[in-house]
Protein backbone atom coordinates (compact mmCIF):
# COMPACT_ATOMS: atom_id res chain seq x y z
CA UNK A 1 0.00 0.00 0.00
CA UNK A 2 1.25 3.39 -1.12
CA UNK A 3 0.62 5.86 1.44
CA UNK A 4 0.52 9.99 0.29
CA UNK A 5 0.63 12.52 1.63
CA UNK A 6 -2.66 15.16 0.79
CA UNK A 7 -2.82 18.77 2.10
CA UNK A 8 -5.69 20.93 1.87
CA UNK A 9 -4.23 24.48 1.82
CA UNK A 10 -7.13 26.52 0.73
CA UNK A 11 -8.07 26.59 4.52
CA UNK A 12 -4.77 28.45 5.66
CA UNK A 13 -1.25 27.95 5.29
CA UNK A 14 1.65 29.97 3.85
CA UNK A 15 4.39 28.66 0.79
CA UNK A 16 6.34 27.90 4.14
CA UNK A 17 3.79 25.98 5.92
CA UNK A 18 3.46 23.42 2.65
CA UNK A 19 7.53 23.24 2.49
CA UNK A 20 7.74 21.95 5.83
CA UNK A 21 5.15 19.44 5.10
CA UNK A 22 6.60 18.66 2.06
CA UNK A 23 10.07 17.71 3.31
CA UNK A 24 8.92 15.68 6.33
CA UNK A 25 7.08 13.88 3.66
CA UNK A 26 10.11 13.03 2.30
CA UNK A 27 12.30 12.34 4.95
CA UNK A 28 10.19 10.16 6.45
CA UNK A 29 9.15 7.92 3.45
CA UNK A 30 6.23 9.10 2.43
CA UNK A 31 5.46 8.31 -1.41
CA UNK A 32 4.34 11.49 -2.67
CA UNK A 33 3.05 14.87 -1.30
CA UNK A 34 -0.47 16.23 -3.01
CA UNK A 35 -2.12 19.48 -2.82
CA UNK A 36 -5.70 20.10 -3.55
CA UNK A 37 -6.41 23.32 -5.74
CA UNK A 38 -8.80 25.70 -4.54
CA UNK A 39 -8.84 29.62 -3.80
CA UNK A 40 -11.15 29.68 -1.17
CA UNK A 41 -11.19 28.52 2.27
CA UNK A 42 -14.32 26.01 2.95
CA UNK A 43 -15.33 27.54 6.47
CA UNK A 44 -13.22 29.93 8.72
CA UNK A 45 -11.14 33.11 7.66
CA UNK A 46 -8.18 30.67 5.56
CA UNK A 47 -5.63 33.21 6.62
CA UNK A 48 -3.08 34.10 5.05
CA UNK A 49 -4.59 33.32 1.82
CA UNK A 50 -4.44 30.67 -0.94
CA UNK A 51 -1.85 29.70 -2.78
CA UNK A 52 -1.81 28.46 -6.27
CA UNK A 53 -1.07 24.75 -6.69
CA UNK A 54 1.02 25.01 -9.61
CA UNK A 55 2.99 27.95 -8.48
CA UNK A 56 3.94 25.80 -5.15
CA UNK A 57 4.56 22.41 -6.74
CA UNK A 58 6.92 24.49 -9.23
CA UNK A 59 8.55 25.88 -5.68
CA UNK A 60 8.44 22.04 -3.93
CA UNK A 61 10.10 20.14 -7.32
CA UNK A 62 13.22 21.98 -6.78
CA UNK A 63 12.83 22.11 -3.13
CA UNK A 64 12.60 18.00 -3.12
CA UNK A 65 14.04 15.53 -4.66
CA UNK A 66 12.73 11.94 -4.31
CA UNK A 67 8.73 12.40 -3.20
CA UNK A 68 5.89 12.28 -6.19
CA UNK A 69 4.02 15.41 -6.47
CA UNK A 70 0.76 16.08 -7.77
CA UNK A 71 -2.83 17.95 -7.22
CA UNK A 72 -6.31 15.88 -6.05
CA UNK A 73 -7.44 17.98 -7.97
CA UNK A 74 -6.79 20.66 -10.44
CA UNK A 75 -10.47 22.17 -11.77
CA UNK A 76 -10.56 22.18 -15.80
CA UNK A 77 -12.31 25.26 -14.58
CA UNK A 78 -9.07 26.75 -13.60
CA UNK A 79 -7.26 26.91 -16.67
CA UNK A 80 -6.98 27.02 -20.44
CA UNK A 81 -5.57 23.39 -20.96
CA UNK A 82 -3.10 24.35 -23.78
CA UNK A 83 -1.73 26.58 -20.37
CA UNK A 84 -2.04 23.84 -17.93
CA UNK A 85 -0.11 21.33 -20.43
CA UNK A 86 2.72 23.55 -20.17
CA UNK A 87 2.80 24.11 -16.57
CA UNK A 88 2.71 20.92 -15.71
CA UNK A 89 5.12 19.73 -18.35
CA UNK A 90 7.30 22.37 -17.09
CA UNK A 91 7.14 21.00 -13.16
CA UNK A 92 7.93 17.90 -14.86
CA UNK A 93 11.19 18.85 -16.20
CA UNK A 94 11.62 21.35 -12.72
CA UNK A 95 11.27 17.92 -10.38
CA UNK A 96 13.18 15.82 -12.83
CA UNK A 97 10.09 14.15 -13.57
CA UNK A 98 8.03 13.51 -10.10
CA UNK A 99 4.99 15.31 -11.15
CA UNK A 100 1.42 13.86 -11.36
CA UNK A 101 -1.81 15.50 -12.61
CA UNK A 102 -5.41 14.87 -11.05
CA UNK A 103 -8.16 16.75 -13.12
CA UNK A 104 -11.76 17.12 -12.21
CA UNK A 105 -14.44 19.10 -13.71
CA UNK A 106 -14.57 21.47 -10.25
CA UNK A 107 -17.27 22.25 -8.11
CA UNK A 108 -16.92 25.05 -5.55
CA UNK A 109 -18.95 27.83 -7.11
CA UNK A 110 -17.84 30.18 -4.15
CA UNK A 111 -14.82 30.12 -5.20
CA UNK A 112 -15.29 31.03 -8.71
CA UNK A 113 -17.35 33.67 -7.84
CA UNK A 114 -15.19 35.30 -5.61
CA UNK A 115 -12.08 35.61 -8.00
CA UNK A 116 -14.22 36.31 -11.23
CA UNK A 117 -13.49 32.43 -12.70
CA UNK A 118 -16.32 31.86 -15.32
CA UNK A 119 -18.14 28.87 -13.81
CA UNK A 120 -20.50 26.72 -16.33
CA UNK A 121 -23.36 24.51 -15.35
CA UNK A 122 -22.15 21.86 -17.85
CA UNK A 123 -18.54 21.31 -16.77
CA UNK A 124 -18.21 17.34 -17.87
CA UNK A 125 -17.75 18.16 -21.42
CA UNK A 126 -14.82 20.66 -20.84
CA UNK A 127 -13.12 17.89 -18.82
CA UNK A 128 -13.25 15.48 -21.17
CA UNK A 129 -11.66 17.95 -23.98
CA UNK A 130 -9.18 19.10 -21.37
CA UNK A 131 -8.07 15.83 -21.10
CA UNK A 132 -7.72 14.91 -25.02
CA UNK A 133 -6.02 18.25 -25.55
CA UNK A 134 -3.78 17.83 -22.65
CA UNK A 135 -2.98 14.30 -23.25
CA UNK A 136 -2.56 15.13 -26.87
CA UNK A 137 -0.15 18.31 -26.51
CA UNK A 138 2.40 15.83 -24.58
CA UNK A 139 1.70 13.00 -26.86
CA UNK A 140 2.40 14.87 -30.02
CA UNK A 141 6.07 13.52 -31.25
CA UNK A 142 8.74 16.51 -31.20
CA UNK A 143 8.48 18.31 -34.91
CA UNK A 144 4.92 17.59 -35.33
CA UNK A 145 2.09 19.99 -34.74
CA UNK A 146 -1.19 19.76 -32.49
CA UNK A 147 -4.79 20.74 -33.49
CA UNK A 148 -8.12 20.17 -32.21
CA UNK A 149 -11.83 21.73 -32.67
CA UNK A 150 -13.89 21.23 -29.85
CA UNK A 151 -16.76 22.09 -28.28
CA UNK A 152 -15.45 24.37 -26.04
CA UNK A 153 -11.37 24.66 -26.81
CA UNK A 154 -9.58 24.95 -30.46
CA UNK A 155 -6.05 24.76 -30.62
CA UNK A 156 -4.31 25.41 -34.55
CA UNK A 157 -1.10 23.93 -35.11
CA UNK A 158 0.34 24.04 -32.11
CA UNK A 159 3.83 23.50 -31.40
CA UNK A 160 2.74 20.97 -28.55
CA UNK A 161 5.55 22.18 -26.68
CA UNK A 162 7.50 21.82 -23.64
CA UNK A 163 7.47 18.01 -23.35
CA UNK A 164 7.34 16.68 -19.62
CA UNK A 165 10.14 14.30 -18.74
CA UNK A 166 8.14 11.22 -18.28
CA UNK A 167 6.89 8.89 -20.47
CA UNK A 168 3.14 8.35 -21.13
CA UNK A 169 2.00 4.84 -18.34
CA UNK A 170 -1.02 4.53 -21.30
CA UNK A 171 1.89 4.80 -24.33
CA UNK A 172 5.62 4.93 -23.38
CA UNK A 173 6.46 6.04 -26.42
CA UNK A 174 5.12 9.17 -25.78
CA UNK A 175 5.73 11.84 -23.43
CA UNK A 176 3.15 12.45 -20.49
CA UNK A 177 2.43 12.53 -16.83
CA UNK A 178 0.68 10.08 -14.43
CA UNK A 179 -3.35 11.34 -14.83
CA UNK A 180 -5.76 10.80 -12.46
CA UNK A 181 -9.27 10.93 -12.53
CA UNK A 182 -11.58 10.48 -9.74
CA UNK A 183 -15.57 10.37 -8.58
CA UNK A 184 -18.32 8.46 -7.62
CA UNK A 185 -20.04 8.96 -10.72
CA UNK A 186 -22.04 5.82 -11.76
CA UNK A 187 -20.93 5.92 -15.63
CA UNK A 188 -19.13 9.02 -17.22
CA UNK A 189 -16.21 9.46 -14.61
CA UNK A 190 -15.42 5.48 -15.09
CA UNK A 191 -15.24 5.64 -19.16
CA UNK A 192 -13.00 9.09 -18.51
CA UNK A 193 -10.96 7.42 -16.37
CA UNK A 194 -10.29 4.25 -18.70
CA UNK A 195 -9.81 6.58 -21.63
CA UNK A 196 -7.28 8.83 -20.05
CA UNK A 197 -5.81 7.87 -15.90
CA UNK A 198 -2.90 5.54 -14.88
CA UNK A 199 -4.94 5.91 -11.55
CA UNK A 200 -8.90 6.45 -10.27
CA UNK A 201 -9.51 7.83 -7.37
CA UNK A 202 -12.39 8.04 -4.92
CA UNK A 203 -12.58 10.71 -2.59
CA UNK A 204 -14.18 10.31 0.61
CA UNK A 205 -16.25 7.33 -0.56
CA UNK A 206 -18.75 5.86 1.78
CA UNK A 207 -16.48 3.08 2.81
CA UNK A 208 -19.15 0.23 2.28
CA UNK A 209 -18.92 1.47 -1.64
CA UNK A 210 -15.49 0.73 -2.42
CA UNK A 211 -15.52 -2.31 -3.59
CA UNK A 212 -18.31 -1.57 -5.87
CA UNK A 213 -16.97 1.89 -7.40
CA UNK A 214 -13.56 -0.52 -8.15
CA UNK A 215 -15.79 -2.43 -10.39
CA UNK A 216 -17.17 -0.04 -12.23
CA UNK A 217 -13.94 1.04 -13.53
CA UNK A 218 -12.79 -1.86 -14.18
CA UNK A 219 -16.08 -2.64 -16.60
CA UNK A 220 -15.01 0.54 -17.89
CA UNK A 221 -11.41 -0.91 -19.03
CA UNK A 222 -12.83 -3.80 -20.21
CA UNK A 223 -15.41 -2.16 -22.33
CA UNK A 224 -12.52 -0.46 -24.27
CA UNK A 225 -10.11 -3.23 -24.36
CA UNK A 226 -7.91 -1.89 -21.76
CA UNK A 227 -6.48 -4.27 -18.71
CA UNK A 228 -8.20 -3.29 -15.80
CA UNK A 229 -4.79 -3.99 -13.79
CA UNK A 230 -3.16 -1.81 -15.61
CA UNK A 231 -5.07 1.37 -13.68
CA UNK A 232 -3.77 2.40 -10.16
CA UNK A 233 -7.26 2.18 -7.56
CA UNK A 234 -6.62 5.21 -4.93
CA UNK A 235 -8.67 6.75 -2.11
CA UNK A 236 -8.27 9.80 -0.09
CA UNK A 237 -9.39 9.90 3.40
CA UNK A 238 -8.86 12.19 6.24
CA UNK A 239 -6.20 11.53 9.14
CA UNK A 240 -6.61 10.89 12.88
CA UNK A 241 -3.83 9.11 14.16
CA UNK A 242 -3.07 8.52 18.29
CA UNK A 243 -0.79 6.65 20.20
CA UNK A 244 -3.75 6.51 22.27
CA UNK A 245 -7.71 7.10 22.18
CA UNK A 246 -7.37 10.61 23.67
CA UNK A 247 -4.33 11.23 20.90
CA UNK A 248 -6.57 10.37 18.60
CA UNK A 249 -9.72 12.46 19.90
CA UNK A 250 -7.38 15.33 20.61
CA UNK A 251 -6.18 15.13 17.11
CA UNK A 252 -9.56 14.71 15.76
CA UNK A 253 -10.99 18.12 18.17
CA UNK A 254 -7.92 20.23 16.26
CA UNK A 255 -9.41 19.76 12.67
CA UNK A 256 -12.97 20.10 14.13
CA UNK A 257 -14.63 16.40 13.79
CA UNK A 258 -15.76 13.64 15.80
CA UNK A 259 -13.54 11.38 16.79
CA UNK A 260 -16.25 8.65 16.58
CA UNK A 261 -17.50 9.79 13.16
CA UNK A 262 -13.66 10.15 11.82
CA UNK A 263 -12.97 6.44 13.20
CA UNK A 264 -16.20 5.20 11.24
CA UNK A 265 -15.85 7.28 7.90
CA UNK A 266 -11.53 7.99 7.78
CA UNK A 267 -8.18 6.26 8.60
CA UNK A 268 -8.25 7.26 12.19
CA UNK A 269 -7.44 5.52 14.95
CA UNK A 270 -4.34 3.68 16.92
CA UNK A 271 -1.83 2.52 14.38
CA UNK A 272 -3.16 -1.32 15.14
CA UNK A 273 -6.36 0.15 13.97
CA UNK A 274 -4.99 1.97 10.84
CA UNK A 275 -3.20 -0.87 9.84
CA UNK A 276 -6.32 -3.29 10.04
CA UNK A 277 -8.44 -0.27 8.59
CA UNK A 278 -5.63 -0.06 5.44
CA UNK A 279 -5.76 -3.93 5.33
CA UNK A 280 -9.59 -4.13 4.72
CA UNK A 281 -8.93 -1.15 1.72
CA UNK A 282 -6.16 -3.32 0.36
CA UNK A 283 -8.71 -6.39 0.30
CA UNK A 284 -11.53 -4.18 -1.72
CA UNK A 285 -9.02 -3.49 -4.22
CA UNK A 286 -7.04 -0.70 -3.07
CA UNK A 287 -3.34 -0.09 -3.63
CA UNK A 288 -2.68 3.72 -3.12
CA UNK A 289 -4.45 5.87 0.15
CA UNK A 290 -3.97 9.65 0.09
CA UNK A 291 -4.21 10.41 3.90
CA UNK A 292 -5.71 14.24 4.36
CA UNK A 293 -3.45 16.07 6.67
CA UNK A 294 -5.36 19.13 7.96
CA UNK A 295 -3.42 20.54 10.46
CA UNK A 296 -0.23 21.07 8.52
CA UNK A 297 1.93 22.28 12.23
CA UNK A 298 1.42 18.45 13.80
CA UNK A 299 4.23 16.77 12.23
CA UNK A 300 4.47 14.78 14.75
CA UNK A 301 1.65 13.24 13.13
CA UNK A 302 2.99 12.28 9.97
CA UNK A 303 5.99 11.05 11.95
CA UNK A 304 3.88 8.39 13.71
CA UNK A 305 2.09 6.99 10.87
CA UNK A 306 5.38 6.66 9.45
CA UNK A 307 6.81 4.81 12.16
CA UNK A 308 4.23 2.63 13.43
CA UNK A 309 2.01 2.32 10.07
CA UNK A 310 3.90 2.67 7.26
CA UNK A 311 6.34 -0.43 7.95
CA UNK A 312 3.01 -3.01 8.48
CA UNK A 313 1.28 -2.11 5.45
CA UNK A 314 4.58 -1.81 2.74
Amino acid sequence: MDLRIFTEPQQGASYDDLLAVARATEDLGFDAFFRSDHYLSMGGDGLPGPTDAWTTLAGLARETSRIRLGTLVTSATFRHPGVLAIQVAQVDQMSGGRVELGLGAGWFAQEHAAYGIPFPDKRFGPLTEQLEVVTGLWGTPVGERFSYAGEHYTLTDSPALPKPVQQSPLDPSRAGVPVIVGGLGPKRTPALAARFASEFNLSFPPLDQVGEKLETVREACRAIGRDPRSITMSAALVLAAGRDDAEVDRRAAAIGRDPKELREVGIAGTPTAIVDRLGSLAELGLSRVYLQVLDLHDLDHLELVASEVMPQVR
